[in-house]
């Protein structure tokens, strides 16, 4: 049964994949005429996306069953049951309650009985083509009934909505789906809330209704949209780039910039992400794909295992913010502020630079400290080898350049992918087996199905706090709790990103933050003397970055828990350390919000309002601070330069570094000097010593 299923998931998985790069051609080709609800109309498109992630999810799920917690599926189970009382009160059939009741014992009771998993996985992949034949027969007629749903609409939206969080569940845990229930429990009891969130009370019936017949909200909104649009063609693109052989190519170009030094481990991984980040946008797939190679480098030179388990999950999750190909919240933006995506690409470049440096600066100073042995490499990799295969960044320059033309994402990145296939089986020494190509078909989909429940549960998340207004709420309380202080509400913010990225995707910590707080951060952003525009894109990229922060933030960082899985590191320690290792990263989303002289760190906020050489030094101050910040932040948390520092001089340093990041001149200007004069001290110190001893001392 399981390779008859395991077969079947190929199948329908190159299926589900060939669907989603089909519909980048569709609109140039002959059937365009035909008007095909499938291929033509947004509404069904979206079903159909969902549907597959459904279908495959629990096929997948029969196949490779993930152990969970028996106790972790009991506070969803509870909820999906209230939920469930509510729909069996509905005024509809008894043989429609009947069957609302089969499909949750199908998707909900396994959560209580693991034994239960494996034979559901199959029901529930049965159960995921009635809600979708359902819409795509009536989806003429379904969006003029979402405040008045029919009995058969009911009963489809509760199944769809189970289905959906029930795979959920099998594939990321109970985290995700206990929130959707804890929302749409929300906009059903509401009215027995006490105070400013108090809300009316929903009907289900009517909540049923928004949640599967609207075009643009609930189950197939925008943002399950972006899903659709953008995040398949990136998973599809990573899976070419890592099948057809090309990973281990970018791994071995990196080795050729890094020479023999101690840092070379340190350097090797961080070119290495940086590279893949362009292809992937995937934080712990990229972790993991760096740490497998640089495991080897970072044993010879002597690192210490948390030290450099640490440092591989850092650079892991600069993928996120890695342009041309960053992760999937990039897209939720583009759709969220109607921008284009060059512009995120642009206000990206300084956060990930400096995010970059902070970690190339702690490994080259930890390696000073600890005197680690030269790193021994091959000879036979050399830059012939780099002129043999600098090829492979043709597609990413590709991709920039059909950005920058005004080209859909879709259609861009699709024909990049198109273009690694070329290359792999134009040259003689990859020419993959066709097996390959395959594969990576298969697993461009299924490395998109927990992205994918992720982003529909976001949408469904984000749907029931329009209904309830939740957001205006939150915004009230967080105004009142900041005291109009942006520093105190960004701080506020930023926790409460790192808290809720404890549980669920970055791309959900995302979409919640920036619904709850946005808002507010805007408004504070803008009394701080931000023009609007600037104050909307500078809090949206800070609410982004702090998202991805979530990725490396202990107890629960994705990142972490993907390098010490390769180490064999404790993966709690393992993300302190992560947190330990570039520090200055917490500090710099901070910086371009705080202030209009902050946002030049994005530069785009800045061109917007300035112009030619005014605009240059504007955005040269800025960065010039920041970089003094990341590099004395990282001197006074490794308590070294040239020679260890004293704990008075640590502190002193680290104190003028986070003021350093501060985005007011006068207060840079002397918190660069104070610790400027330490560092010199430390210099002279150093020559002395070594002048009077001849050593170097540590």
């Amino acid at each position: 049964m399981d390779s008859v299923v395991r077969r079947l998931v190929t199948i329908i998985a190159v299926i589900g994949t060939l669907y989603h790069l089909y519909l980048v051609v569709h609109p140039y080709t002959p059937l365009a005429d035909l008007r095909l609800s499938l291929l033509d109309l947004t509404q069904v498109q979206r079903a159909t996306h969902v549907f597959l992630v459904a279908l495959l999810g629990y096929l997948l799920s029969f196949v490779r069953i993930k152990p969970r917690h028996k106790f972790g599926g009991i506070p969803l189970a509870v909820m999906t049951v209230v939920f469930m009382i509510e729909f069996l009160r509905l005024d509809i059939s008894m043989s429609l309650k009947l069957f609302g009741v089969i499909i949750w014992a199908c998707t909900m009771l396994p959560t209580l009985v693991p034994a239960l998993q494996k034979p559901s996985n199959i029901v529930c992949a049965l159960f995921s083509f009635l809600p979708f034949v359902y819409l795509v027969v009536n989806y003429e007629t379904l969006i003029y009934r979402s405040v008045m749903p029919e009995p058969w609409d009911m009963i489809m939206s509760f199944s769809e909505i189970l289905l959906i969080l029930g795979v959920i569940f099998r594939l990321s845990g109970p985290i995700m789906p206990t929130l959707v229930m804890i929302f749409l429990l929300y906009n059903l009891y509401g009215n027995h809330v006490p105070g400013l969130f108090s809300n009316p009370g929903f009907d289900l019936d009517m909540v049923l209704g928004k949640m599967y017949c609207e075009t643009e909200a609930g189950i197939f909104g925008s943002i399950t949209g972006v899903s659709l649009k953008y995040l398949i063609y990136f998973t599809t693109l990573g899976a070419v780039v890592t099948r057809m052989n090309f990973g281990q190519i970018i791994a071995n170009i990196a080795l050729l910039f890094v020479g023999r030094s101690p840092a070379s481990p340190g350097r090797s991984c961080s070119i290495m992400a940086v590279m893949m980040g362009m292809f992937s946008g995937s934080g712990a797939a990229d972790t993991q794909f760096v740490a497998t190679l640089t495991k080897p480098l970072f044993e010879k030179v002597g690192y210490d295992k948390l030290v450099a388990a640490g440092v591989i999950a850092t650079v892991g999750s600069i993928a996120y913010i890695t342009p041309p190909v960053m992760g999937s919240i990039s897209f939720i933006m583009v759709e969220l502020l109607s921008i284009p995506y060059s512009s995120i690409i642009v206000m990206a470049i300084g956060p990930m630079l400096l995010y970059l440096l902070g970690i190339v600066i702690y490994n080259e100073l930890y390696v000073k400290k600890q005197k680690l042995p030269q790193l021994e490499i091959s000879s036979l990799i050399d830059f012939s080898y780099f002129l043999r295969y600098c090829y492979v960044f043709i597609p990413i320059i590709f991709i920039i350049f059909l950005i920058y033309r005004g080209f859909s994402i879709n259609i861009t990145v699709t024909a990049a992918t198109f273009l690694f296939i070329l290359f792999a089986y134009a040259d003689p020494s990859l020419r993959p087996p066709f097996i390959n190509l395959i594969k990576a078909l298969e697993e461009g989909i299924i490395g998109l199905l927990p992205i994918a429940s992720a982003v529909i549960a976001a949408n469904m998340i984000m749907s029931m706090m329009v209904i309830s207004g939740l957001a205006s709420k939150f915004s009230i309380i967080l105004m009142d709790i900041s005291g109009s202080s942006i520093l105190l509400a960004t701080l506020f913010t930023g926790v409460f990103s790192l808290i809720l990225g404890m549980g669920v995707p970055p791309i959900a910590t995302y979409v919640l933050t920036s619904a709850l707080t946005a808002p507010t951060i805007q408004k504070l952003a803008m009394l701080n003397g931000i023009p609007e525009e600037a104050a909307l894109l500078a809090t949206h990229m800070f609410l982004f970055y702090f998202a991805v922060l979530a990725e490396v933030t202990p107890p629960v960082a994705l990142s972490a828990y993907a390098a010490s899985s390769v180490m064999g590191t404790d993966p709690i320690k393992t993300g302190v350390f992560a947190a330990r290792v570039a520090l200055p990263k917490y500090f710099i989303g901070l910086t371009f919000i705080l202030s209009f002289s902050g946002t030049a760190l994005l530069i785009l906020p800045v061109l917007q309002t300035m112009h030619g050489f005014e605009a240059f030094c504007f955005i040269a101050i800025r960065f010039l601070f920041s970089i003094m910040a990341v590099i004395y932040l990282n001197v006074a948390v490794v308590g070294y330069f040239i020679k260890s520092l004293s704990i008075p001089e640590r502190i002193i340093t680290g104190i003028c570094a986070i003021l350093l990041f501060y985005p007011h001149v006068n207060m840079n200007i002397v918190a660069g000097v104070i610790s400027s004069l330490i560092v010199i001290k430390n210099w002279t110190d150093a020559r002395k010593i070594k002048m009077t001893t001849g050593i170097l001392p540590t």
